[in-house]
């Protein structure tokens, strides 16, 4: 296929582009599509596009959004999709970060890190990822192999991380570490052991469990990166997996898997917690920004009830939320229709029976 020149005044990309179907879902890599955008070139699988928008998702695992306008040198590179290996993107990496750092790998994972760092981050990630799949597994959900392989990038103090940080946009206050959906990595520091205690330790690990949770769920099929879930489904897993890790694992019995820190959290705030609290987090993403502490508790709350006592209507949500039409708005109405045909939409038994379910648990 010729390479096509954007000519003045006209998005030809985009009628260039709607030649070819959209995938009928956003998982479906069909074709690989070679371009360059704002002056970067670009190698990877078209996922969805309008007249607005084209999200492409590139070779090395990132995920572009840009307006159509923004293409130039465009051509269809190749039938199918495939990323970059493990080699080659070993050694990008390597150029990316230079002298200081080393790569390390394992069956899933790169994990950049400090050069001579005596934690052997490769390993650790490989084994909490084991426990990911494990833990869905006994309850009988099929996890997809991620892609590509899952990035890590661990910086050398705070003051470094932060930096890094910075170039997603302002890092918010006390940021231990974070996923990023555009770039697909994790991003974290090698905390210092002076001067810490136990509280801050366990902070620390929890951060890096929940990032890590993250990246797995968006690379696993549970989530998917162009059309993302509903605030409450991606912390509550989350959240949810921090206890799991911290506890007693996959197997553990139901008490040893509760994330203490959120329990706490959600006791605490239940009182004063509006009643309208789960619907509203289950319509719209708000609550995160107007109430945090109690968002996240009442997101670690019902996550963890609905995975513990419907398992199976609980996949099948995911199932919904992960299928949704990447470029399509997800209204609060759509929202709360997914989640009332399979939970139902009697929002008082819910809570009567979620705070039940927890009452007990803190009982035994």
């Amino acid at each position: 296929m010729p390479r096509i020149q954007l000519s003045a005044g006209v998005v030809a990309f985009a009628a260039w582009l709607f030649l070819t179907p959209p995938p009928v879902a956003a998982q479906a890599l069909d074709w690989t599509l070679e371009l360059t955008v704002r002056g970067q070139k670009i190698e990877g699988a078209p996922v969805a596009w309008n007249t607005q928008q084209v999200v492409v998702l590139g070779r090395d695992g990132q995920l572009w959004r840009f307006a159509p306008e923004e293409a130039a040198q465009y051509r269809k590179a190749a039938d199918g999709f495939r990323g970059y290996s493990a080699a080659d993107l070993r050694a990008a990496l390597r150029r990316e970060f230079g002298h200081g750092f080393e790569v390390t790998s394992s069956t899933h994972y790169l994990v950049v890190h400090p050069s001579g760092s005596r934690t052997a981050w490769a390993e650790w990630f490989e084994d909490l990822y084991r426990r990911f799949v494990r833990y869905f597994s006994v309850r009988g959900f099929s996890l997809a192999e991620p892609p590509f392989p899952l990035i890590a990038i661990v910086c050398h103090d705070q003051a470094e991380f932060a930096r890094h940080a910075s170039r997603h946009g302002p890092p918010p206050d006390g940021i231990l570490g974070f996923y990023s959906i555009a770039s697909n990595r994790i991003v974290l520091y090698e905390a210092s052991q002076e001067g810490r205690g136990q509280a801050a330790e366990e902070r620390h690990f929890a951060t890096v469990v929940h990032e890590a949770t993250h990246q797995m769920a968006f690379n696993t099929g549970i989530h998917s990166r162009a059309a993302e879930p509903p605030v409450w489904v991606a912390e509550g897993l989350a959240t949810v997996f921090e206890g799991v890790v911290g506890g007693g694992g996959a197997k553990g019995t139901r008490q040893s898997r509760i994330n203490r820190v959120r329990f706490a959290d959600f006791q605490k705030n239940r009182h004063t917690t509006p009643a309208s609290m789960l619907a509203d987090m289950v319509a719209q993403d708000e609550v995160f920004r107007t109430s945090p502490a109690a968002a996240y508790a009442t997101a670690w709350a019902l996550t963890f009830y609905l995975i513990e006592t419907q398992p199976s209507g609980y996949w099948q949500y995911l199932a919904r939320t992960a299928a949704r039409p990447p470029l399509e708005p997800y209204s609060a109405a759509q929202r709360t229709a997914d989640f009332t045909a399979l939970f139902g939409s009697d929002w008082k038994m819910l809570e009567a029976r979620l705070k039940r379910f927890l009452d007990e648990l803190s009982a035994r």
